[in-house]
């Protein structure tokens, strides 16, 4: 009970991280918060955190930014799948070639949530909207070792 406690806490962190105000100039680069989350958890856990936990947190999500009801939810549920078929191999890399691997992982959320955008006719005028993608896989060394902590910390398994 207290492993899924701590794994909920951190959902919640990144949740509150998602929405936190930010200046005008870095807004455009927000980190995926929960995605990074999200991400680390399936590959630290996955009998534990999978796709079900994906499509909670994306429509956590979606209600915090007000938009379209299962639209980052499908995303999430996206990123934990490929985390999901990568977790084997991603673990064993340095964090360097973790963060690597993050890009695409994020890139391509990313482009199917501008896609989803598209078809509701809010779409970013330009390629800007790919800045949270490289923010994040620069931040992933530090996000995975905040997590691995917290992890080892509680003794979550």
């Amino acid at each position: 009970m207290r492993n899924s406690f701590v794994i909920g806490m951190t959902f919640a962190v990144a949740l509150l991280l998602s929405v936190m105000p930010m200046p005008t100039m870095l807004e455009l680069g927000r980190p995926m918060w929960l995605a990074m989350v999200l991400a680390y958890w399936v590959m630290a856990l996955p009998h534990r955190v999978g796709l079900l936990t994906a499509w909670v947190a994306g429509l956590a999500i979606d209600v915090l930014y007000g938009q379209i009801f299962g639209q980052h939810a499908l995303v999430m549920t996206l990123i934990a799948w490929m985390m999901l078929l990568l977790h084997q191999r991603i673990r064993r890399f340095p964090l360097w070639q973790q963060s690597l691997v993050m890009l695409p992982v994020l890139g391509i959320a990313q482009i199917l949530l501008l896609w989803l955008n598209s078809l509701t006719g809010s779409r970013p005028p330009t390629l800007l909207f790919l800045l949270p993608v490289i923010v994040s896989a620069v931040l992933w060394p530090w996000v995975f070792s905040v997590l691995r902590g917290v992890r080892r910390r509680f003794h979550v398994l």
